[in-house]
């Protein structure tokens, strides 16, 4: 990854898993109103593809920027930073049944 360049990475989480391979991130950023000088937050949707459909929602991602993957994919699931408390109860219901 080291020789590609420079790529934009974004921290979110994820909203949808419900497609294959492909997951609905919501990111965070803060902007400051131009006359009232307010910090505000705004959120945006991204679909970002997860090759090993290894997101659930709830899960705080690190998703880089790549070339364009379909027709609204231009994300991938660099790596996971934290589980959701949901999908730890679920994975652990699995394994005991």
């Amino acid at each position: 990854m080291t020789n590609r360049g420079l790529r934009k990475e974004r921290s979110g989480t994820v909203v949808s898993d419900r497609m294959q391979k492909t997951v609905v991130v919501s990111v965070e950023r803060t902007v400051m109103h131009p006359r009232y000088m307010k910090i505000r937050r705004r959120r945006s949707h991204v679909k970002v593809h997860d090759e090993s459909n290894q997101c659930h929602v709830g899960d705080r991602v690190l998703i880089v920027e790549c070339r364009p993957l379909s027709r609204d994919k231009r994300w991938r699931v660099s790596k996971v930073l934290e589980r959701s408390r949901t999908a730890d109860a679920e994975s652990s219901a699995r394994a005991t049944a």
